[in-house]
């Protein structure tokens, strides 16, 4: 029996949570120390996944099946594909910086004080969750991908609500009773899917008599599954529903700004730019390898929810007065562009987004948690108490424009790549989207450039005299993350090796191919 690569990528920051969360409350620094090294050494671990993974090799890689539940036919089944191993690297590189920029989110508020206090529980709920979303990313059973899909609410759910932002203005009571309804309404939101999804997911069993997706594969393609086209369709509208929620698209998108607002800093990169992630992802695995016909039925409207995300989602960002919440309607409108690649079913507008899922992940990592350093410091999150820390913080200010000239996709930085993959494959297939599309480059650049202008230029406000530059520390969560940022808008060749033979098994599954540019014959 091979070594369980994949099982230990996912176990390692698992048995790191539990270990993290018994260390003594006395000694908060070795749990913070323990945790940064279990996600270091995932990280080494995700590495060997992306090295030992070969973009012109099986669909499935590195693959594991055991008996789970034999009665109901699940199985414990791994695999990784070109798209899932792009997004397991991401997650394991991000998490490193999370718990850096988190270091003292969760100390205590008494500092000589040795009973239990929460932080061992905050860096352990972020390895649980890290270890969850990994094995969301390589799960082939569609019942095992649903426990993981789930069960990740929870310590989601307790890092919105137990750990919020102290930068939060007004009274404690006031902070409390937001973050404890933002906890509440990711919590719902995400649950109100899940449910529908359970339904889906019985049915499909019920149709198919299995959840493997290699069976359901290879029933489908010798005939033996015979899918009614109103059950698939059925089918479809409960598994999309459930991910558009997690996406968030338009108009299920409401939880996610009071989340990022309301969670501190590294834990709304977290939602963002990790475990939303898992909703755009399993569009492309199972709503598109599941039901082809389904997804080719709905992708008028799915293209319409997309655009109205695309610029729905900018517009309010460039009205916002919150920094966070700016950034968290900024998303909104990526995943707008994320979705519109999927389903604009070409290779370009796939290949694309799965771009857009990882250097948008690096993107606003980068700008949120500079952001994060930036509301630290002055203790609010508000535009308008701010002004001038270019003069007094320059190394912060430098970091802080190239996350954002990043998140308007500057040709040069990675964003660029993906943005400009999905609007070429959503205009060869559907000009009017493409046009449309476009509107969300203008207004991501008006509301990025201004966040700049108002935050960083001009005089100095009263509380910025004394401003604090970047950090050893904080420069060690930024620097890499903006080298990454300027190497992958260079040379993405590394990322689009190993995506884009994953995205022609998806095109194949859709049975749809690229479109052909009409050329005028010479007269």
């Amino acid at each position: 029996m091979s070594f369980p690569l994949l099982t230990a990528t996912a176990a390692l920051p698992a048995i790191g949570a539990i270990a993290t969360a018994a260390v003594p409350a006395a000694r908060r620094t070795a749990a913070k120390w323990l945790a940064l090294a279990v996600s270091l050494a995932t990280l080494v671990l995700a590495g060997i996944v992306f090295a030992r993974f070969e973009p012109g090799g099986d669909r499935y890689q590195l693959t594991e099946s055991h008996a789970w539940i034999k009665d109901f036919g699940v199985r414990y089944e791994l695999g990784v594909d070109g798209i899932g191993v792009a997004l397991l690297a991401l997650t394991a590189l991000l998490i490193p910086f999370v718990i850096l920029a988190g270091w003292h989110d969760a100390d205590p508020l008494e500092t000589n004080s040795s009973r239990w206090r929460p932080t061992q529980g905050f860096f352990a709920l972020i390895l649980m969750v890290e270890a969850m979303v990994i094995l969301s990313f390589v799960a082939t059973d569609v019942f095992l991908f649903y426990i993981l899909f789930e069960a990740m609410l929870i310590p989601m759910y307790f890092l919105i609500g137990g750990f919020g932002d102290r930068a939060h203005s007004g009274s404690d009571e006031n902070a409390a009773a937001q973050r404890s309804y933002a906890a509440v309404k990711f919590l719902l939101y995400n649950l109100a899917g899940g449910l529908i999804m359970l339904a889906a997911v019985i049915g499909l069993y019920v149709v198919a008599g299995s959840f493997s997706l290699s069976e359901i594969a290879a029933a489908r393609a010798n005939g033996s599954l015979d899918m009614a086209t109103s059950t698939e369709r059925w089918l479809f509208l409960g598994f999309f529903f459930a991910f558009a929620v997690k996406a968030p698209l338009w108009p299920l998108h409401t939880w996610l700004p009071n989340a990022m607002g309301e969670a501190t800093t590294p834990v709304a990169v977290l939602i963002t730019a990790v475990v939303d992630k898992v909703g755009t992802f399993a569009m492309l695995r199972f709503c598109l390898q599941l039901f082809p016909e389904a997804s080719k039925w709905a992708t008028p409207v799915i293209l319409v929810l997309a655009l109205i995300s695309i610029v729905y989602g900018a517009l309010l960002a460039v009205g916002q007065r919150d920094i966070k919440r700016l950034i968290a309607y900024a998303s909104i409108s990526h995943f707008g562009f994320i979705v519109l690649g999927i389903f604009a079913m070409t290779s370009q507008g796939q290949s694309g987004a799965t771009l857009y899922m990882v250097n948008h992940g690096l993107s606003t990592a980068a700008l949120m948690l500079v952001a994060g350093f930036l509301i630290t410091r002055r203790g609010s999150r508000l535009i308008a108490d701010y002004g001038g820390v270019q003069k007094v913080a320059p190394l912060l200010a430098g970091t802080f424009l190239i996350g954002g000239l990043a998140t308007l996709s500057l040709p040069g930085l990675a964003p660029f790549v993906s943005e400009f993959l999905v609007l070429v494959g959503a205009f060869s297939a559907y000009p009017v989207a493409g046009i449309i599309a476009t509107v969300g480059i203008v207004l991501a650049a008006l509301y990025v450039l201004v966040l700049y202008q108002r935050t960083m230029t001009g005089p100095v406000r009263e509380g910025i005299g004394g401003m604090p530059d970047l950090k050893v520390r904080e420069l060690a969560v930024a620097l890499p993350l903006i080298a990454l940022l300027i190497f992958l808008g260079v040379f993405p060749q590394p990322l689009t090796d190993v995506v884009n033979p994953a995205v022609q098994h998806t095109m194949h599954d859709v049975q749809k191919k690229d479109p052909q540019p009409e050329v005028e014959a010479a007269k």
